[in-house]
């Protein structure tokens, strides 16, 4: 038996398979980040939203805080927030001019209290 030399390699059926799988890929990652993939959810007497009201905290320019557009002091906050369930969402708003440490505390304040579900609150750059 004579062996033969192996002279090259004909890579033109992997730049296919590569290709394809690249489109498959960048197709999926597409459904998956815009969200378009089709999801049929399960029904409950109750959606999540309605159980679970998130609770704003909102910082005027003035280091003026208010708990659901009520106006309230940090130690208002804190007792307030302790009545609160540690699964309910908690959204701080704050006015761009404000002094970074009273967002700080705010933000400390929830966090020290155990709640979990922190969201803040952008405007987007236009």
């Amino acid at each position: 038996m004579d062996e033969q030399e192996f002279n090259s390699l004909n890579v033109i059926p992997l730049v296919d398979v590569m290709l394809v799988l690249l489109t498959i890929v960048l197709t999926t990652s597409t459904f998956i980040a815009s969200g378009v993939i089709p999801v049929d959810l399960p029904k409950a007497s109750q959606s999540a939203a309605e159980v679970m009201e998130s609770q704003v905290i909102a910082i005027d320019g003035q280091k003026q805080m208010y708990l659901n557009a009520l106006p309230v002091t940090l130690s208002d906050l804190r007792s307030a927030l302790k009545k609160i369930d540690r699964m309910t969402p908690i959204l701080i708003r704050a006015d761009r001019t404000v002094v970074l440490q009273a967002f700080v505390d705010v933000l400390d304040l929830v966090k020290h209290l155990g709640f979990t579900h922190i969201r803040l609150q952008t405007e987007a750059r236009r």
